[in-house]
């Protein structure tokens, strides 16, 4: 009789747990692990009125994002049907680190960890020509980050601002102008843009690419 009870018993304390306390818990620790910070997307499909020219953007801007990912590391393999699929990538930024557009940082990021794209936005990278500049887009990719990253309250700087030139979808205030050039350090370094983590928590940078929309989305 007494087993009986206490198998009872048990079958009821099990019942109770999954009913309430375990979603809860379960709940807790994904609210706590997915603390979205701030997040923007944009259509790749509205870069530029011409639709030729709209395609060098599209293009430049998914090649900048597989140099971050890894997805390209040798420009003479680039296979543009694998640099046109959907990804998904994260960049971790721990309390102090950096993530910079290109690896030509101002003075102020020496000796601090600095995370880039790895890429250079010119035609021995792979990169194209819309006839008038090689790599015309990826300063549209710079102020995405930069709007996402400010809307999260990480500490932006974009020295140089694109107001020389209409972004579309994103407002005028985060345009950022981007140039990579060897032997031209003063210049590349104040058009480039600069994200750092100066809270005391873990930053991930997730950036996503799907049905011609890139997002970036910031946690911690």
């Amino acid at each position: 009789m007494i087993h009986k009870l206490i198998i009872a018993f048990l079958i009821l304390l099990l019942i109770t747990f999954s009913q309430k306390d375990i979603p809860l818990v379960i709940q807790q620790v994904y609210s706590s692990n997915e603390h979205l910070l701030g997040e923007r997307s944009m259509s790749l499909e509205d870069r530029y009125a011409n639709q030729s020219v709209n395609d060098v953007f599209k293009d430049n801007i998914l090649l900048t994002f597989a140099y971050l990912s890894g997805k390209v590391t040798n420009p003479s393999h680039i296979n543009w049907t694998d640099v046109r699929t959907a990804s998904h990538y994260e960049v971790v930024l721990e309390p102090g680190e950096v993530f910079a557009f290109h690896d030509d940082v101002l003075p102020v990021y020496t000796g601090k960890t600095v995370k880039s794209t790895h890429a250079h936005f010119n035609s021995q990278d792979g990169f194209k020509s819309d006839g008038y500049l090689v790599g015309d887009g990826v300063c549209h990719f710079a102020s995405l980050i930069n709007w996402a990253a400010r809307d999260a309250g990480l500490t932006v700087v974009a020295p140089t601002n694109h107001n020389f030139a209409n972004i579309p979808e994103v407002p005028k205030q985060y345009g950022t102008a981007i140039y990579y050039a060897p032997g031209q350090s003063s210049v590349n370094q104040m058009q480039n843009l600069y994200v750092e983590n100066t809270s005391d928590k873990t930053v991930h940078m997730v950036f996503r690419y799907a049905e011609n929309e890139l997002t970036v989305a910031i946690y911690n």
